[in-house]
């Protein structure tokens, strides 16, 4: 007989989420799908709203990644004002972001993976977490936790807060910055950077333990997707959307981010509140592309600074000039991580960081404003409509965890049907599933929104547990 296998929920991600795997009679796998179980909506609870007041609600859709949001929709709500940020306005906002990406990798790689790196997939699970890698190897715990308390103390000494930060506003940010603030910064550069280049040398050191993994957990041909500035390198904050194949080749190159819905196309599953995108001139669902770390580096001809781009050199000549393995994910997460770092420090030194022109003003020019951003996880897109009075009519988001769907559904099942078997169905099985899924770092809070019709069950349920009535749309 055929039957499924239910992972819920899916570990050592944000969000909720299950995992079912289909087997045939055979016992052999058929289909796999990563469903994402929660709806948040945030679209619909923004109509109505006076448009300044987004990025402030944006904030409020995650506690990890809430700047990613605050500098995307205010780049939206520039849009609609008709107004550029000043330079010193626009520097703060990437300094905010830089640090957003800093506390957000070492998350997901400390915290959320690097169990599975130091202990081994196999390992008793009673072990295989952040507790067990502090008694385990104090010092990578450490550094987590550090790099995470400096990139938080970042968002919090320019934004207001550590989590919902309010300082990044329409037109700029709110606060000038201070020299004692800046320096308080810089004096946090050197062991962020030694941290972060521990945590390299660390995991380069074990890499030939996770060949076997490297090897099946999301490798596959795909298209990627990331910003680059005027000289082609990673751009967290700016620039244009350039898009590679397998192979490197452009799929298409310096695209005005504002024009992100002629080429991306979005669609829905009845098994998922998570949208998947896709790229346009491919169809559905043969358009599936990845964005986030690996994909930054893979889009970009160099980091453009000088310590990632001497370890980004190594990356290519270990893994190739596009990394196709998701499991690369996660070295390229530390890579843009000691990027980020050494961009802040290069920021921070600029002869107008401190500035007191740090905002502009407008009033509504525009009924319609987009902003694209890289977030932690990849690319991210606010896009508003407003009427003449600022109020919003219409808003999407379009999440980078759901650029990421197709592949990470794709992942699952490829990493199902390489090492699930029925007729011994062992915990390690399982948790290299839920660990193809921790590649990608999804955040579910931010990415869990649905086109059209939501589908819904609702069930009528006698106190024994007996079906009564059941609507299913």
């Amino acid at each position: 007989m055929s039957q499924t296998i239910t992972i819920d929920p899916v570990t050592r991600i944000e969000g909720h989420s299950k995992v079912t795997i289909q087997l045939d009679d055979r016992g052999e796998v058929v289909d796999a799908h990563f469903h994402v179980t929660q709806f948040r909506g945030f679209e619909r609870i923004t109509q109505g709203r006076p448009v300044h007041e987004m990025p402030a609600l944006m904030a409020r859709i995650c506690g990890i990644c809430p700047v990613s949001h605050l500098i995307a929709s205010s780049k939206a709500v520039d849009d609609i004002m008709a107004v550029e940020p000043t330079p010193t306005g626009a520097d703060l906002r990437r300094i905010i972001n830089l640090g957003q990406i800093v506390q957000s990798n070492a998350l997901s790689f400390f915290h959320l993976s690097s169990p599975d790196l130091l202990f081994g997939f196999d390992a008793d699970p009673a072990i295989r977490n952040i507790v067990g890698v502090a008694q385990r190897h104090p010092e990578l715990a450490r550094d987590g936790i550090g790099l995470r308390k400096w990139g938080q103390q970042i968002i919090e000494w320019l934004g207001g807060k550590r989590i919902h930060p309010t300082g990044i506003v329409p037109g700029g940010v709110a606060f000038q910055l201070t020299a004692e603030v800046r320096d308080r910064i810089l004096a946090g550069v050197p062991e962020a950077i030694a941290a972060t280049e521990r945590a390299i040398a660390w995991y380069k050191h074990d890499m030939l333990r996770w060949e076997e993994e490297a090897a099946s957990l999301g490798n596959f041909r795909s298209a990627f997707m990331g910003l680059v500035d005027r000289e082609g390198n990673v751009d967290h904050y700016g620039g244009w959307i350039r898009m590679v194949d397998a192979d490197g080749h452009y799929l298409a190159d310096k695209l005005d981010p504002k024009t992100f819905n002629d080429y991306i196309g979005e669609a829905v599953e009845p098994w998922s509140y998570l949208k998947t995108t896709y790229w346009k001139p491919m169809g559905y669902p043969d358009g599936m592309y990845r964005v986030g770390p690996l994909a930054r580096l893979n889009v970009a001809e160099k980091t453009g600074t000088p310590r990632a781009d001497e370890e980004l050199e190594k990356f290519r000549w270990r893994v190739g000039r596009v990394a196709g393995s998701s499991f690369h994910y996660h070295y390229a997460r530390l890579i843009d991580t000691l990027h980020a770092i050494e961009k802040i420090e290069q920021l921070l030194r600029g002869p107008d960081i401190l500035d007191k022109h740090t905002l502009a003003t407008a009033g509504i020019n525009r009924n319609e404003g987009i902003g694209v951003s890289e977030a932690p996880r990849g690319t991210l897109m606010h896009h508003y409509r407003v009427d003449d009075n600022g109020l919003v009519e219409w808003a999407n988001l379009v999440i980078a965890t759901g650029h990421n769907n197709a592949a990470m559904n794709r992942a699952v099942l490829q990493v199902a049907r390489k090492y699930v078997k029925a007729d011994r169905l062992e915990e390690s099985m399982l948790n290299r599933v839920e660990a193809v899924i921790r590649c990608y770092d999804p955040c579910l809070s931010c990415s869990t929104h649905a086109l059209g019709q939501m589908a819904l069950d609702v069930q009528l349920l006698a106190p024994g547990g007996v079906l009564l009535a059941q609507i299913r749309r």
